[in-house]
C-alpha cells in the first residue's frame, strides 16, 4: 500500500514550526447539515435561518484565506456541517484553488452533483474525505436519523469514483454502528485505493446543547470497545498524530502550561461564522478571536501565542494529566478544548478519556 504524504512529513515543517508559519488551517463554511447524526458536535439543522445569517460571505472566507497565505499557509480543510449545502460551494473553492491553497473537503457526499464532480475534476482537491455512517439503510439511517439519506449518500460517493475524484473514507464508530462495524470495514476497504480512517472517538457540542450531548454519550463506545476496534481493523489509521513534541512544552518547569498540543503552532481553525481558534473544539470565550472585529495577522502574531501561554493553577489538573507521560502522547483524548466541553473547564481531568489512554497504552505495551 502506497504511503500517504502528509504536509507535516516535508522537511521545511520543522522550521515553519519553529518559526510559527502556518502550514495550514480550517474553515468551518457551514454549521448546518442535511443530516442529524447522533453524535454530531456542530450540526444544526440545513434551514436553520439565523445560522445561515451568520455564515461568513464567499468575499470574508476569501480574506481569510488570503491573510493565511500570506502568512506561509500551504493547505486549507473545507469542512461544516455540510460544506455542499453551500449554493456558493463552487465559488468558495475556486477563491482557496485560486490562491494556490491545497483544499481538502470533508463531505457526507449525499449532496454531491454532477456540476461538483465537473469542478473537482477540472480543479482537483488534495482530497475529499467521505463519511461512512453504515453499510445497510437501515444502520446508515439509525446514526443520521434522516429518511433516504444512505441512497442519496450512495449516489454521491459513486458519482465521485466514477468520475476518479480523489476520495478518502473515513468510518465513523458509534454505538448505533458498531455490530455492522465489519461490513462498515469492508465497504471502505473495497472503495479506497489509500486508507481509510477509523474513528471511534466522539466529542461533545461545541453549543453546549444539553440534549445533543445526551445523544452524544449514548453513542460513545467503552474503552474496550473502542481498543476492539483498533485491534480488529487492519486498516485502523489514528485520527491524531503525535504533535505533543515541544521540548520546552514537556520540560518540567512548563507543567502548568494547558496547551501541550501542536494546536496554534502552525494550524488554526475558524468556524461558520469568523471565530479562530487553535482547533475546532476550543470555544471557550477567551480562547477564541473574531475575525470579524480584526485580522488574521493580529490574531495570529498577538492572540494565539497568548492563548498557548496560558496556565493552570488546578491541583486537579497539576497533579493528574500535568504529571502524566500519556497526555503527552497521541494516546490520550484529553486536551483543554475538550475539558471544557466535557466539564466546563479547561483544566479538569476527564475520566472517560484517562479510561482510553490507559487502556491504548496498555494494548501498545
Amino acid at each position: 500500500m502506497a504511503k500517504s504524504i502528509e504536509i507535516h512529513e516535508f522537511p521545511l515543517f520543522e522550521e515553519m514550526r519553529r518559526k510559527h508559519i502556518p502550514t495550514s488551517f480550517g474553515i468551518e463554511v457551514t454549521a448546518r447539515c442535511n443530516f442529524d447524526c447522533r453524535h454530531c458536535y456542530i450540526n444544526l439543522p440545513a434551514g436553520d435561518g439565523d445560522a445561515k445569517r451568520r455564515e461568513l460571505t464567499p468575499d470574508e472566507i476569501a480574506r481569510i484565506a488570503r491573510g493565511a497565505v500570506d502568512l506561509g499557509a500551504l493547505w486549507c480543510l473545507v469542512t461544516g456541517g455540510e460544506p455542499l449545502l453551500r449554493k456558493d460551494f463552487s465559488d468558495i473553492y475556486l477563491s482557496l484553488k485560486r490562491l494556490g491553497l491545497l483544499v481538502s473537503v470533508y463531505t457526507n457526499a449525499s449532496l454531491v452533483t454532477a456540476e461538483h464532480v465537473a469542478l473537482f475534476k477540472q480543479y482537483p482537491s488534495r482530497d475529499i474525505e467521505v463519511t461512512v455512517y453504515g453499510a445497510s439503510q437501515k444502520t446508515y439511517e439509525r446514526v443520521t436519523r434522516q429518511g433516504g439519506s444512505f441512497s442519496a449518500f450512495r449516489r454521491g460517493l459513486d458519482r465521485l469514483l466514477d468520475a476518479g475524484v480523489r476520495v478518502r473514507l473515513k468510518a465513523m464508530v458509534l454505538r448505533s454502528n458498531i455490530e455492522e462495524f465489519e461490513e462498515i470495514s469492508r465497504f471502505c476497504v473495497e472503495r479506497t485505493k489509500d486508507f481509510y480512517r477509523c474513528d471511534p472517538f466522539l466529542f461533545l457540542r461545541t453549543d453546549h446543547d444539553p440534549v445533543r450531548n445526551a445523544d452524544i454519550r449514548a453513542e460513545r463506545l467503552s474503552p474496550m470497545e473502542i481498543i476492539d476496534v483498533a485491534r480488529e481493523s487492519k486498516r485502523f489509521t489514528p485520527t491524531h498524530r503525535d504533535e505533543r513534541t515541544d521540548p520546552e512544552v514537556r520540560s518540567a518547569s512548563r507543567q502548568d502550561r494547558l496547551f501541550q498540543c501542536g494546536g496554534g503552532e502552525t494550524s488554526f481553525s475558524v468556524s461558520f461564522d469568523g471565530r479562530l481558534g487553535l482547533c475546532s473544539s476550543l470555544c471557550h470565550p477567551s480562547c477564541v478571536y473574531d475575525l470579524r472585529q480584526g485580522t488574521l495577522a493580529e490574531a495570529w502574531h498577538d492572540f494565539i501565542p497568548s492563548v498557548r501561554e496560558m496556565r493552570s493553577e488546578n491541583p486537579a489538573y497539576l497533579e493528574n494529566c500535568a504529571r502524566c507521560e500519556l497526555a503527552k502522547t497521541n494516546v490520550c483524548r484529553w486536551c483543554p478544548a475538550r475539558a471544557h466541553l466535557e466539564t466546563g473547564e479547561m483544566d479538569r481531568p476527564v475520566d472517560y478519556f484517562c479510561r482510553i489512554a490507559h487502556a491504548q497504552a496498555a494494548l501498545l505495551q
